[in-house]
């Protein structure tokens, strides 16, 4: 029997709460959906069947910005930061993301693998089965490939689609200090067509930022992407606006992602180029941020909002997506169905994965999980309560209850 009617469900197609199918059914054949609707309408075929009993249903959640493959952690750097010290004046001490570059260069690939496996499993198990996760902690070839590496096993090891983001352009390294150019250089020529030679890369990032790369310099790195035939997205407007998500929108980036001083022009060139917002709610609460990403504006231009947990070391040690849900309804204002939105379709489609991810239709993968609350706006209530019964990913269930 190779069929599976999962039923007696409220079913979320699209992550919508608004559009709910109140007694609804799925049909899977050969870890795809063959059918969904109302149970009543459903196939008369042979199936095993799973009783939902009531329970909602909602795709696969998207988690489309993280740095989950990384060494060590810098909790020293959060004590220093509630003495006193900025994000800046810690990077700028040596400290940041190259405390990071340290650690992560001397951890081999199996602690790597280790550590990133630990924090993927809690993901997991709130219902996150598809997964961004950058590179950006090597800073040079051998340390960048073994990020990649490490990010492509743990897609084929866990039950989770793994997308790989080459974030060469994160921060300037030790031994580049004073020579941004030249480090650049090294990025565009080296290191990223050796890796997607190597097939290791899906997109291109860059931190474009006063503490991070000019936008000149980014260009530079979008250019050699584009030649290579990859997708970009970028990080812009966390701290001060330098113009990036201008610069994103030029290239047709997938997403411009932090946007806490995104201004009009921005959102505006957001819109016309198809960019989607990606915003990080848990690095916001974590960094104590003042300024707010200008959530009006993106709506008034209907421009898809992502949420994201942004999980790293640094500013977003985070590993619940359903936090980042409460996060961003209690510090952004974002309506539950907007944070829901957030981390199904519009989650795939800043990975430019729409097409694939974030929606239960007939001839897609049956990625879906079913959540025992009353109703959807519970997912952005409640904090540090399991409220995600079964993940089912291809058809198959891979964490949670496998009673019928």
């Amino acid at each position: 029997m190779n069929r599976t009617l999962w039923h007696n469900a409220r079913i979320l197609p699209a992550g919508d709460p608004e559009q709910p199918i109140d007694r609804g059914a799925i049909l899977v054949r050969e870890g795809r959906i063959e059918w969904v609707g109302e149970e009543d309408a459903a196939p008369v075929c042979e199936a095993a069947r799973h009783d939902l009993k009531g329970q909602w249903v909602t795709p696969g959640l998207v988690d489309c910005h993280t740095h989950l493959v990384y060494g060590g952690n810098r909790a020293d750097e959060f004590a220093r930061r509630l003495a006193g010290a900025t994000y800046e004046e810690i990077a700028c001490s040596g400290g940041g993301i190259n405390s990071t570059v340290r650690a992560t260069r001397l951890a081999s690939a199996e602690e790597l693998l280790r550590q990133s496996a630990r924090r993927l499993e809690c993901l997991l198990a709130e219902g996150v089965t598809t997964i961004e996760i950058k590179s950006g902690y090597g800073l040079d070839l051998a340390t960048e490939r073994k990020m990649l590496q490490v990010a492509t096993r743990l897609g084929e090891t866990w039950p989770v689609t793994v997308y790989r983001t080459f974030l060469g352009a994160h921060t300037l390294p030790g031994e580049f200090q004073g020579r941004p150019d030249a480090y650049i250089d090294c990025v565009c020529e080296r290191m990223l067509p050796q890796l997607h030679g190597e097939g290791l890369i899906d997109a291109v990032d860059a931190f474009t930022e006063n503490i991070g790369f000019t936008v000149a310099q980014t260009e530079r790195v979008f250019e050699k992407a584009a030649q290579l035939g990859l997708r970009v997205k970028m990080h812009a407007e966390q701290l001060s606006n330098i113009g990036g998500t201008e610069l994103a929108a030029r290239y047709r980036a997938l997403s411009s992602d932090h946007l806490e001083h995104l201004d009009e022009a921005g959102v505006v060139a957001m819109k016309e180029a198809d960019v989607t917002a990606v915003l990080l709610p848990f690095a916001f609460y974590f960094l104590r941020g003042k300024q707010l990403p200008p959530i009006e504006l993106l709506r008034q231009y209907e421009v898809p909002v992502a949420l994201a947990t942004d999980s790293n070391p640094g500013t977003s040690p985070v590993t619940s997506i359903l936090q980042v849900l409460n996060m961003a309804c209690t510090l952004f204002r974002l309506t539950p169905g907007e944070a829901l939105a957030g981390v199904t379709r519009h989650g795939a489609r800043a990975l430019g994965k729409l097409d694939v991810h974030g929606l239960l239709a007939v001839g897609r993968l049956a990625d879906f999980c079913t959540w025992d609350i009353e109703t959807p706006a519970e997912l952005a209530y409640w904090s540090g309560f399991s409220l995600c019964s079964r993940v089912v990913r291809h058809g198959r269930i891979v964490h949670g209850n496998v009673g019928y």
